[in-house]
Order: C-alpha cells, then structure tokens, then sequence
C-alpha cells in the first residue's frame, strides 16, 4: 500500500469572515426569518458565490438596480459595500422598507468624506474604479466634488487648482503597501494634504495582509480561498507574492483546484478573504487530505473580537 506524500499546512489567523461581512448575512438571514421570502438585496450581499447562492435557496432575491424590484413591503437590503446617497432617496421615493447592511468601516468612511467637503477641502479617494464600495463612496459627494486615485502614477499624475485645500479617504479593502506608497507621493507632492483621524483600511484587511506577510515565506505555495470580485481577497494573492511566496493562487472551492500545480509541495500556506465562510476552507483541507499525509498548524498574528450590530428592526426585543 502506497503511503501519501507528507504536507505541511499553515492555516493563516485571522482569516475569513469579518465582522462587517458576518452582520450583512446576519442581516439577510435575519430578514428572512422575521419577513419570509422574499427578501430583496441590492448586489451581491458579499463577494462570495457560495454565500450568495446559499442566501438565494433561503429565499433572497439579488438586484443590481433598484428598478428591477416590484413595488412590494418585503424588507430591501443594501450591500455591506454601502451605496451612493442617490440610492436611499431612490428607495425613499418608493416608499421601500430599507435595510442597510453597508459595513460600519466602510459608513465612517462615507461620513469622513463628507466632513472634509463641508470643510470646503477638495477630497481624493484612493480605490478601484468600478468596485461598489468605491461608486457608494464617491457617490456621497455631489458628482465631479471627489477624484479617484487607483495608482501611484495618478498619484503622480494628479492635478489641483487648490494644492492646499486638499484630503484623502480610502477604499478598505486595500493594499496596505501599495496604498502607503501613493499616501506618500501626494503628501510629498502636497505638504498640506489631509488624511482622516483614523486608518481607513479596516482591521480586517490589515490582520489578514499581516498574518499572510508572516506565513508566505514560510511555504512552497498559498492558497487564499476567496472571490475574484473581492478586492481583499485579491489583494491577499498580491500580498503573498511580493512576501516571497509566487506560487500564489486565488481559489473559489475545491473543484478549482489545478493539482498539478501542487503536486511537489512539501508546505502550503492557506488562508481566506473577509468574505469567504471558513467551510470553504475546510472543504479545501478535506482535498488535500484525499492526496496527502497532512500536518496543519496555526499561524495566530492577531486576535478579532469586534461585532456590529444588526439593525434595530431585526434585534431581538429582549436584546434591545
């Protein structure tokens, strides 16, 4: 009998669910529960096709405009990605019953931008175009008020007619690295910029880049399980090459997996983008475990403990 070939998997901590991205399920799940089907969701309520389409067997309905909703009193559910303000006042002017799932981080991020307009700064956002998190965040300020800065060459390419009146607010899923360096050359280009009281890459981000920087020179290969429309997920794939791990791959489940592409590993780093559930993850180990002799450990670089709040209508009275 052939014995399977040894691996060393590192399981990177924390990874996985955040607690922005476990309150907009909670949400939809809780809707549920309370309204019955259907619930309608502007967008995919997270980045993941698995929880999406679990979310959909439940009885939630997912939109990309608000005009493909029927006039209707089932509860309507905005993304934890947030919206631009023309939405609510859309959903008002229907008469909508709107449950806002927008991840708290990213509502700080909303009302920072917004402050610094009333302050009469010209406000810069540092994200990616098209990404819903970046169109709800410009869209807080009236259209043509916020630039969008993706790279250093914009950073460097950018123009202003007010270089002292300026500030910036960014996408949470972000790069940290990369995000630093085109903090750097505006505040290099304009001395006079403003940045916001707090880090706007959230802790979630941050912890899942770190723990993956620890671990990816550690092993042979790293898996981050994950969504290629999630910008943290791929940023963690970005991540785990530049720290020296280029067999770097973003899976989905594992029936993506190319195993001829693991098939001389002696170590393997795993870990999950914010929005990925850690089933998905286990599903992974448990295809490993069919190939090879498996020796997982723990790489622990921080400890989570923050939960938000579902909104009032879905808490439990007792709770409240």
């Amino acid at each position: 009998m052939n014995s399977l070939p040894q691996l060393k998997i590192i399981l990177c901590s924390p990874r996985g669910f955040c607690a922005g991205v476990d309150r907009a399920i909670q949400i939809v799940e809780l809707a549920l529960q309370k309204y019955g089907a259907p619930v309608y969701v502007r967008h995919e309520i997270v980045h993941n096709k698995y929880v999406v389409d679990g979310l959909k067997t439940k009885g939630a309905v997912f939109v990309e405009t608000l005009s493909e909703i029927p006039d209707t009193s089932a509860p309507v559910i905005f993304s934890a990605h947030g919206v631009a303000k023309s939405i609510p006042k859309a959903a008002s002017q229907r008469n909508m019953f709107v449950l806002d799932a927008t991840c708290p981080l990213v509502w700080k991020v909303h009302v920072e931008a917004q402050r610094l307009f009333n302050e009469g700064r010209q406000v810069i956002l540092i994200g990616h175009q098209g990404h819903p998190e970046v169109i709800g965040t410009m869209g807080q300020l009236p259209a043509g008020e916020i630039s969008l800065i993706e790279t250093e060459s914009d950073a460097k390419d950018f123009q202003t007619d007010n270089p002292d009146n300026l500030a910036f607010v960014t996408q949470t899923t972000l790069s940290l690295d990369d995000t630093a360096k085109i903090i750097a050359i505006l505040k290099d280009r304009f001395p006079k910029i403003k940045s916001t009281p707090k880090e706007d890459i959230c802790y979630a981000t941050t912890n899942r880049q770190e723990a993956v920087k620890q671990v990816a020179p550690k092993v042979d290969a790293m898996i981050v399980v994950g969504a290629p429309n999630s910008s943290n997920s791929m940023r963690l794939v970005e991540v785990a090459q530049r720290s020296g791990c280029t067999k770097s791959v973003l899976i989905q489940r594992a029936q993506d997996i190319i195993w001829e592409d693991f098939s001389s590993l002696s170590s393997l780093g795993i870990t999950a983008g914010a929005s990925a559930p850690e089933t998905l993850v286990e599903e992974i180990l448990d295809a490993f475990a069919k190939r090879f002799t498996l020796e997982v450990s723990n790489h622990v670089s921080a400890r989570e403990n923050i939960v938000f709040n579902v909104p009032k209508e879905l808490r439990n009275k007792k709770n409240d």
